[in-house]
């Protein structure tokens, strides 16, 4: 039948999955999208800009009731050791 040679090696490891929040971590980003059309507010680090533009957009669109919010959060992961 002969020898059995591994191919391969396996190795498991731990890893961990956390934000980054670290001093040169990318900043987390708010945005806001409207549901009936796409329109899509600019991104910001301040909440209180797509806010803003949301109460624009609805005002210039009153039929505009349903809205999304775009969160882009910096994470990292690293091995355990």
């Amino acid at each position: 039948m002969g020898t059995l040679t591994p191919r391969s090696v396996l190795r498991y490891e731990s890893w961990t999955l956390q934000p980054d929040r670290e001093p040169d971590a990318e900043p987390v980003l708010y945005a806001m999208q409207c549901a009936v059309d796409g329109e899509t507010s600019p991104a910001s680090e301040d909440f209180t800009e797509p806010q803003n533009w949301v109460l624009r957009h609805c005002g210039q669109n009153p039929s505009h009731h349903t809205y999304r919010e775009i969160i882009t959060r910096p994470w990292r992961a690293w091995r355990q050791t």
